[in-house]
């Protein structure tokens, strides 16, 4: 068995030496706790990393009678083996004593400065059990020291109360904050309170559960969401309507159908490809089938409406994940073709996640009924063929429509013109932006760890020169809280639906794993990825590139990092051009036309039209602007 010099069975344990412990730094960031300090054997230095461990130790206060009654194989222990069962463990890093960031005291030589004395802890208290929160329970916070002593032969073994810790939570007596777990069937909620134990002489931790329960049966969800078997019934009904249609009725030549399960109104990549198609004057037969949200209810005339449309349309426009279409097997002579949401290419998704939390059956058939797919340049059709589940000669390499608009001067000018004029508060401020992804496996368990950010810390450093603007993912459930003290600083824009539109005022932007850095790249202008749990992302969901090296930008893991290298102004300028002719080649400005010229008129070229296909009268599409000003109306209706 491998083990390290402190697990040597030979060694001899003294715990009578003298030690030096202090807790020199101590705070609560929502689910995470960090802490600093230094503990050593007093008139021993250790150099060597494996010649001494700090762990940090939670010790429940447990009913051992209650506990024996329920367990029977805990007849046999006794107390102290029964504690050490339920004891809570978390290695804390070494480091010297020269990297402690608060450490004031003065009386160190500068070989001891030197030693590993000191220590380092990040901990996420919200994922501290198997990946969910702290359990509710009352428990003591101890820190054990094993070290190593100059004769190698007997190891310094105690554990010892952290009663520095008091000076930091003296002046409120005690601390809280919020524990969240979220997942596809249970969401739990635990409050926090940190105090000093004055019987114990260390940190106490009493944890209490607030909240468990399956998000799937919630009342709001109920309100527009269908159970398994009425929406199996539907699909299977869909089905058989689009068959006989396709049965008895020919197809439309000059029809196309836009179809989205995400989006109530003409907006949009289909806005700029159903604008460019207007001004081809193609005589099309135009329908639009849009649905707000995935999950609304489809009633029997929704669903005999779209088996029409769908069973009698020469093109099928998609925008996004579309269910009641992969069971169907596309007429010859048709197309059902995949206008993808995002740019680039940058997590894994779809069949490139098989095997993976949240990933798809191989035996699936959603995407794989795309004729075409649309994607955003040349080096990612390879990657939308494998995700999407179909060969690369129909991943079609046109650009994104939505992009056009980083090409149209006018609408960028009116843009920024007008978002200052609703948002005053970014008047003579550089504009911050943090735009992050969900973490979960899916709209049910998607949430965000606001905790992982310092608002105090980034008010304090940045508030004078910036304003930080939120734009978080739709489908986080947990909401974020702005502490009221912080308000001319941190404002939450993350109802206003189209972030391009924000881009266009942001100065820098901070993310992580969103595909939002694609469109921004083309402003060319700085970003940061706030990536503190890159290593978990990479092992659950993984990326088509190596997430080091591709991000045109540093990566960031900690809020001081964030204002670092805002203050020092280290934003990787040099690779955002690579980066945007690599995932864009150069079709931003021409996509909406690729779209039209490279797809859907060689769609509609390959039949003769029937006289009854001839005549259609096209209504003009809004004009960019006033589609933005749609936009902004829809969104202050939503505020009101």
């Amino acid at each position: 068995m491998f083990h390290t010099a402190l697990d040597g069975e030979h060694l001899k344990i003294n715990a009578e030496s003298a030690v030096m412990n202090k807790v020199t730094n101590f705070e609560i960031h929502g689910s995470y706790l960090e802490m600093e300090g230094y503990t050593t054997v007093k008139n021993h230095l250790t150099f060597q990393e494996e010649e001494i461990r700090k762990t940090l130790l939670l010790v429940p206060k447990l009913n051992i009678e209650t506990l024996r009654e329920e367990h029977e194989e805990y007849d046999t222990l006794t107390d102290v083996e029964i504690l050490e069962k339920h004891i809570i463990g978390i290695p804390l890093d070494n480091c010297r004593m020269t990297e402690l960031e608060n450490n004031t005291d003065t009386d160190f030589s500068s070989e001891e400065l030197e030693a590993l004395s000191g220590y380092k802890g990040d901990i996420d208290l919200s994922t501290l059990v198997y990946g969910r929160p702290l359990e509710k329970g009352e428990y003591n916070l101890f820190i054990k020291l094993e070290q190593l002593l100059p004769n190698r032969k007997e190891k310094f073994e105690k554990v010892l109360p952290l009663s520095s810790v008091k000076e930091f939570i003296e002046g409120s007596s005690i601390l809280n904050t919020k524990l969240q777990y979220f997942s596809a069937k249970k969401v739990l909620k635990y409050n926090l309170i940190v105090s000093f134990d004055k019987y114990s002489k260390t940190l106490l931790f009493k944890n209490t559960l607030l909240q468990s329960y399956d998000p799937t049966e919630q009342a709001s969800e109920i309100a527009y969401k269908e159970g398994k078997k009425v929406k199996a019934i539907k699909r299977r009904l869909f089905k058989a309507l689009y068959m006989l249609f396709t049965m008895l009725l020919p197809i439309k030549k000059r029809k196309v159908v836009f179809a989205s399960d995400s989006r109530s109104e003409l907006n949009g990549n289909f806005y700029f490809v159903y604008e460019e198609l207007y001004k081809r004057n193609l005589d099309l037969n135009i329908t639009f089938i849009f649905n707000e949200r995935i999950n609304n209810k489809k009633t029997i005339n929704d669903l005999v409406k779209t088996a029409y449309h769908f069973a009698t349309a020469k093109i099928i426009l998609l925008d996004d994940f579309y269910p009641l279409v992969y069971p169907l097997r596309i007429r010859n002579n048709a197309d059902l073709i995949q206008v993808w949401h995002a740019a680039g290419a940058f997590k894994t998704f779809g069949y490139s996640r098989i095997g993976r939390p949240g990933g798809p059956s191989p035996r699936s058939k959603n995407h794989k009924n795309y004729t075409k797919a649309l994607v955003s340049s040349e080096g990612v059709r390879e990657n939308y063929a494998e995700g999407f589940g179909i060969t690369v000669d129909k991943v079609y390499a046109t650009g994104v429509p939505r992009a056009d608009i980083f090409a149209d001067e006018k609408y960028k000018s009116y843009v920024q013109n007008k978002l200052t004029e609703m948002y005053p508060f970014i008047k003579g401020k550089k504009v911050i932006l943090f735009a992050p992804t969900f973490r979960g496996n899916g709209q049910a368990s998607a949430h965000y760890p606001f905790e992982v950010l310092n608002l105090k810390q980034l008010y304090e450093d940045l508030h004078e020169e910036y304003v930080f603007l939120f734009k978080i993912h739709p489908f986080v459930n947990n909401k974020l809280h702005i502490p009221y003290k912080y308000n001319d600083f941190f404002f939450d824009l993350s109802d206003y639906r189209e972030v391009n539109d924000l881009l266009l005022i942001t100065d820098i932007l901070i993310t992580d794993y969103s595909s939002v850095c694609f469109e921004y790249a083309l402003l060319k202008k700085p970003m940061l990825f706030f990536a503190f749990d890159v290593e978990k992302y990479i092992e659950e969901r993984d990326f088509y590139y190596n997430y080091f090296d591709f991000i045109p930008g540093p990566l960031i893991k900690t809020t001081a990092e964030i204002v670092s290298a805002i203050k020092e102004e280290n934003y990787d300028m040099e690779k955002i051009d690579a980066f945007v002719n690599y995932f864009f080649d150069n079709t931003v400005g021409q996509a909406s036309k690729n779209v039209v010229d490279d797809v859907i008129i060689p769609s509609l070229q390959d039949m003769e039209l029937d006289d009854a296909d001839q005549e259609a009268i096209l209504t003009p599409p809004v004009s960019r602007i006033e589609l933005f000003e749609r936009s902004i109306g829809n969104y202050d209706k939503q505020k009101d």
